[in-house]
């Protein structure tokens, strides 16, 4: 199993700036993708970045050049960061951090708030 905590989620204005963080803990060394998503009220949620084990990245067009994540490794952890700026209101969501596993398991955070006031 793997475990992944985020945090970071707050209000902000229009124009500003965020970091998520996510922390996974347990089977780390199985996975291979990690990811952010999101979900607004009402609507599906949706893959916002990605990163691979070797590195490679992955935007939604409607984050490029805005959005950037990253990870940190441990031996016991890795950290998984979503660096947000220009934030726009649409932006507004339930933001979840994602684990895929070598086999197909995938693992979800309990997800945190990103709120963005115009």
């Amino acid at each position: 199993q793997v475990q992944l905590v985020e945090s970071g989620g707050r209000l902000v204005q229009a124009g500003g700036s965020l970091r998520l963080s996510c922390e996974a803990t347990g089977r780390i060394f199985s996975m291979y993708v990690m990811g952010w998503y999101r979900q607004a009220p009402g609507k599906q949620r949706e893959l916002v970045a990605s990163i691979r084990v070797e590195g490679t990245t992955d935007y939604a067009d409607s984050v490029k050049g805005r959005f950037t994540i990253s990870k940190d490794n441990t031996n016991t952890k890795d950290t998984l960061y979503l660096q947000m700026n220009s934030l726009k209101p649409e932006d507004t969501a339930v933001y979840y951090c994602s684990a895929h596993l070598y086999g197909g398991l995938q693992y979800w955070g309990q997800g945190t708030q990103v709120t963005v006031s115009s």
